[in-house]
């Protein structure tokens, strides 16, 4: 699963010299909280946040007129707030390593660029949600079960053949590193199977069932 596969495309974007209030608009007549901001060809120049509009605004003390205080927001410009610096992603990027990269920049999405720096979509937390619920298959209806495996070759695959004699089928299957060196844990859901019947055998296989639950 790759950044392309994901992504919102086309993007809406903005050019540098478009008025805050045109811009603070187009974010709430999408639902966006960002807006990558391109020159006449479509190349990426900066980034701007509803953060930053909203910080732009003057606050209930000014002793500005109601008149006055839009006149000085209609003069300033997207290019006067936006981040110059963006960080960015590309099409073809594993989904994981986008997801890691907004995780570390601690950043809710990424423009994602070709490679002459145009913008062709945009990548969010919300996508990666998505994807993240797709991959647990969540929603589905079977046994969801979170295993604790020896770290060796074959584990799965002796997982999937029990599974498979028993008669399930299995839905989704994630791992993630477990407390105790040497260990996986495994997260699986599985359907066509009795959650009894899959712990007796998982746990005479060798593997730990840390949590077996009907959903």
């Amino acid at each position: 699963m790759f950044v392309r596969d994901r992504m919102s495309s086309p993007a809406v974007t903005i050019a540098p010299d478009t008025p805050f209030q045109d811009a603070l608009q187009q974010m709430r007549d999408h639902g966006f909280r960002r807006l990558p901001v391109v020159d006449p060809k479509g190349r990426l120049v900066g980034i701007v946040s509803e953060r930053d509009l909203l910080h732009a605004a003057p606050t209930s003390a000014t002793s500005l007129s109601i008149w006055e205080v839009h006149y000085l927001l209609w003069k300033i410009e997207v290019r006067e707030l936006m981040t110059r610096e963006v960080i960015t992603t590309t099409p073809d990027t594993p989904i994981e390593d986008a997801a890691r990269l907004m995780a570390t920049n601690k950043i809710g999405g990424l423009p994602v660029v070709d490679g002459d720096g145009r913008v062709t979509g945009v990548i969010t937390e919300t996508d990666i949600f998505r994807a993240f619920v797709e991959m647990f298959a969540g929603g589905h209806v079977g046994v969801r079960l979170t295993l604790q495996v020896p770290e060796r070759k074959g584990v799965l695959a002796a997982l999937s053949r029990a599974i498979a004699d028993l008669g399930g089928s299995i839905e989704s299957v994630g791992t993630f590193y477990g407390e105790v060196a040497g260990e996986r844990g495994v997260v699986v859901k599985v359907r066509d199977v009795s959650q009894g019947q899959l712990v007796d055998t998982l746990e005479a296989l060798g593997d730990h069932v840390v949590d077996a639950r009907d959903v």
